[in-house]
């Protein structure tokens, strides 16, 4: 066959191919045989192996699982996954509720879905076909999973349109799938997966991806964060809009004109939970209109416009054969109950905290009890109660300790506080869980060296302080357990690529009393170096949004120690950067771009810069840039072919630019 007619050859497969997959894995509608599938998927491999210059980056033959990675990449969101606020009972209901029509009055609907039990992904696209998938990872920074979750058939290589958007969903394994493969690895003689989202997270996380497409796995696509030149205007619109574009969405989802009939939409799921043939842990309830998702807006951590319903936990009982103590990084004491090993919502708990000593009185909590566990959220082990009627006279009633377990210090508690505190600076304990905080992902982020390393730097005495794990070398590593030369190589790229971090990392990781990832970075935009930091007062601090008395004093101490003054020169030496690298925020007031506080929407096409380097442009001089057009707009810019939103804000009396006058203001 020569090349013009396999070239013709090829493009009839992928058409066959693409039609029978997502006949298959989106509509579960097959209309061929396996075998008959197989047949053209071998023969499309052949051509591609005898004309590489013709295999496409959208070719079926691209799911079957690509090169063994060495790592994953980390890459940053377009748009921010953020967590959804949890809700437990009818009341959380009611309130989200109540909330929503303070805001935008009786007039809107909700879209109730069900809440997939997996791992939430992002899926970027360009001209249609796929370029990235990314996970969650901390909201902002996720790992670049592409060739894993090209092996999962459901999600499209390429979809239906020429369109570029990021989308986002839910991978996950079926029951059938998961059953199967823990079957092999009993079979094997090695550990099962505890539940089907933990064997998806771990199947997605291979660095092998034809590993990740022997697991058969799946997803649902939930939302589109960046619609490109969508014209839509709510989210029930954009699930349809998905469904056009060959996505996989839920069918089961529903919506709702008040909050009865979301009542209703949950109790209907929760019974008819087991029969799915896939995991849900909850119900998602989103208000439907972008216009009031706009009005409404977001926290820091979540939308106010959409909140997730947890099914009750479930609670089974067990021995507490003993209360552990443990020492945080900031000295806390925490007691922990060592529990006879016991199935709770798929996994297996051995232990639960017990927070602190009032809660172990409160509950009357013994060694030797039965007590009730579940999960909170389904997800945090607790202890919900002591069933007394059981108690033989043999339990033992717990004491809190006066003094560290770790160095021996007096303990203390703090005035206005709960927890037994070791003030010790010197404790080992409080020492070793900095430094895991110190390399964690919101920190440091340094990749290869969690807690176990860790605990065995510290204990081999390689490490003292944050800064000796820049002293760290090859010979060093390698002595540790399960430490090869290759996973030392990486550790130190890792331990070297860190240090180019922004300062917000920096302070987040030294763990400064009162100041997480939030507030680190509105610190580090504000001073700029670390030097400025250090050299900042308390009325300084208190004076800036988000920095209370408590935070601005706890920093003055903290900057005013003699250790931490030397830790910094130490990490300094050592090549750690000190300095903001991110936009920094603009002042409003007495900013002069015509765009500073001002809400922006885009729409149609626009030809020079795309609407995502468009809407960073417009962030960057202090605008904010919304999805939907309402009163609150101030400015549309539309672009080609713009729509109903370029129609509504004519109708609003709305100014409107075209591309042109936006690159004249933006000094394109």
């Amino acid at each position: 066959m020569d090349l013009e007619t396999s070239k013709q050859r090829i493009q009839e497969l992928h058409e066959l191919l693409n039609r029978y997959n997502y006949e298959y894995h989106v509509l579960d509608q097959p209309t061929v045989p396996d075998a008959e599938y197989d047949r053209l998927m071998n023969e499309l491999i052949k051509l591609e192996e005898a004309f590489p210059e013709l295999k496409t980056q959208d070719s079926p033959t691209q799911r079957v699982g690509g090169q063994v990675l060495d790592a994953f990449q980390k890459v940053e969101h377009r748009t921010p996954m953020l967590s959804l606020g949890n809700a437990f009972d009818e009341q959380d209901l009611r309130d989200f509720d109540r909330r929503i029509r303070q805001v935008v009055g009786d007039d809107f609907s909700y879209v109730c879905e069900l809440k997939i039990d997996g791992l939430a992904v992002s899926l970027l696209y360009e001209d249609g076909y796929l370029v990235r998938g990314a996970t969650r990872g901390d909201g902002t920074i996720g790992e670049d999973i592409t060739e894993n979750l090209k092996t999962i058939r459901s999600i499209p290589l390429r979809v239906k349109d020429p369109v570029t958007m990021e989308v986002r969903g839910e991978a996950f394994m079926p029951r059938k799938s998961f059953e199967k493969l823990n079957e092999a690895k009993i079979q094997n003689e090695e550990l099962p997966f505890a539940n089907p989202r933990n064997a998806a997270a771990g199947s997605l996380r291979q660095l092998d991806p034809k590993i990740a497409a022997k697991r058969n796995l799946d997803i649902f696509v939930y939302a589109m964060t960046d619609a490109g030149e969508q014209e839509v205007e709510a989210h029930s619109e954009s699930l349809d809009l998905l469904d056009h574009l060959g996505f996989k969405t839920n069918k089961e989802r529903q919506k709702c004109a008040t909050i009865e009939e979301v009542l209703a939409y949950i109790e209907n799921w929760q019974e008819k939970r087991p029969s799915l043939a896939y995991d849900i842990d909850g119900i998602v309830i989103k208000v439907d209109s972008f216009e009031q998702q706009s009005e409404l807006g977001t926290t820091a951590k979540s939308p106010r416009w959409a909140i997730a319903y947890k099914f009750p936990a479930e609670e089974v009982v067990t021995t507490l054969k003993d209360i552990e103590l443990t020492v945080g990084r900031t000295g806390v004491i925490t007691p922990t109950a060592i529990l006879e090993p016991v199935q709770v919502a798929g996994t297996t708990v051995q232990r639960a905290s017990l927070h602190n000593e009032d809660l172990i009185r409160e509950k009357d909590i013994r060694i030797g009890d039965q007590v009730v566990i579940k999960k909170a959220g389904d997800i945090i082990p607790e202890v919900v109660n002591v069933i007394t009627e059981k108690r033989t006279g043999e339990e033992q009633e717990f004491t809190m300790p006066t003094h560290c377990p770790e160095c021996e210090s007096e303990l203390v508690r703090l005035e206005g506080e709960v927890a037994l505190r070791c003030i010790n600076p010197s404790c080992p304990a409080q020492i070793r869980e900095g430094l895991i905080h110190f390399v964690s992902r919101n920190a440091m982020n340094i990749d290869g060296l969690g807690e176990k390393v860790i605990t065995q730097l510290f204990k081999e005495e390689l490490i003292k302080d944050v800064a000796d794990l820049y002293e760290l070398t090859k010979e060093q590593l390698i002595e540790l357990e399960r430490m090869g030369e290759k996973s030392a190589d990486n550790l130190l790229k890792a331990i070297e690529a860190s240090k180019e971090n922004s300062l917000e990392r920096l302070l987040f990781g030294l763990g400064i009393r009162h100041v997480g990832a939030k507030a680190a970075k509105t610190l580090a935009q504000q001073f700029d170096t670390m030097d400025k930091l250090q050299k900042a007062t308390y009325d300084e601090l208190v004076t800036i949004n988000e920095i209370g008395d408590k935070m601005a004093d706890a920093i003055v101490t903290y900057f005013s120690q003699e250790e931490v003054q030397e830790l910094l020169s130490e990490l300094q030496e050592a090549g750690v950067n000190m300095t903001y690298k991110g936009p920094k925020p603009v002042n409003v007031e007495e900013s002069d771009s015509v765009f500073a506080g001002k809400t922006i929407v885009l729409t149609g096409k626009l030809e020079e810069l795309g609407r995502s380097e468009a809407k960073a442009e417009i962030e960057a001089l202090g605008g904010k840039v919304t999805g939907s057009v309402s009163k609150k707009t101030d400015l549309v810019i539309a672009g080609e072919d713009a729509g109903s939103k370029l129609a509504k804000a004519n109708e609003l009396g709305i100014e409107v630019w075209d591309e042109a006058r936006l690159l004249i203001e933006l000094n394109k």
